[in-house]
């Protein structure tokens, strides 16, 4: 049988506006819309940001909730996986929808420099946010932004922060962080897996790198991540349609290695989560 791969879709981020392409979801009414379309399409994994009236990006749990609850309603046992990220908002509303009790929850473990700002990610609150993940046995997604973040997790397993087995989500292509290099991703997906054994991870890629940033990642054994986050643009011309037009080509690009997207079933047993919780 074909190896089931896990297919994240990040389906708004921080950063992107209608302005750059009316696609990007940003109510919640939106966002579930587009968590479904992509789910039908072959996601299994929803990353969620919340945006307020504005598009700002915000950490309004009533926000997230309602985004929740519609996924829930439309998509059965999609798992899902808030962002607790560090480009804006303080370490207590990162937190607040925590409580929310997710599936997964993304920390980055350090802090980064992004082309308008910093990812700020101080030690006093990613170990924070560690502990809460713990007390509501949500499963982090550690983000690696940077190779120190690997040694980081390994030193917060070692101290009782983190829980073994963990996920990762190696990112390249970003502006002072990481580059989309084939030699990077080899060392450091090495590195992992010497680390972490046991672990689970997936790659993405920035903007133009997406698609081979997912090779690469599918030929060494990985998992990949897309949408309308991480890349508004089809080619340099046109604009991406929807997530789920992301999702397709994910899809197809796993077709192409000879595997296949993962259900949901699937997914979680993948990630060491439950089974489909009843609602």
């Amino acid at each position: 049988m074909s190896r089931p791969i896990v297919i994240c879709c990040a389906i708004t981020g921080s950063r992107p506006r209608k302005a750059d392409n009316p696609a990007v979801p940003v109510s919640p009414a939106e966002q579930i819309e587009s968590a479904h379309e992509a789910f039908e399409a072959g996601a299994t994994v929803l990353h969620l940001h919340v945006r307020d009236e504005q598009e700002r990006p915000c950490f309004l749990p009533e926000r997230f909730a309602a985004v929740m609850e519609g996924v829930y309603e439309h998509c059965p046992g999609m798992i899902i996986e808030l962002s607790t990220g560090g480009v804006a908002g303080s370490p207590a509303e990162r937190a607040a929808s925590l409580p929310l009790r997710p599936d997964m929850a993304a920390i980055a473990l350090g802090s980064v420099n992004f082309p308008n700002g910093v990812y700020h990610n101080p030690p006093d609150v990613i170990d924070e946010l560690a502990r809460t993940c713990a007390d509501l046995h949500i499963k982090p997604c550690i983000e690696v932004f940077d190779l120190s973040m690997l040694y980081t997790a390994r030193t917060m397993c070692d101290q009782g922060l983190l829980r073994e087995p963990l996920h990762f989500h190696i990112v390249l292509g970003g502006q002072g962080a990481l580059p989309a290099r084939r030699q990077v991703l080899d060392f450091i997906v090495a590195e992992l897996l010497n680390l972490f054994p046991d672990s689970t991870w997936m790659a993405s890629g920035l903007g133009r790198h997406q698609d081979i940033v997912m090779d690469w990642a599918l030929y060494l054994g990985g998992h990949i991540r897309t949408g309308l986050e991480d890349n508004i643009r089809i080619t340099r011309d046109e604009l991406v349609s929807s997530n789920a037009q992301l999702v397709r080509r994910a899809a197809d690009r796993c077709m192409n290695y000879g595997f296949r997207a993962a259900s949901v079933a699937e997914a979680r047993k993948i990630l060491n989560l439950p089974p489909v919780p009843e609602r």
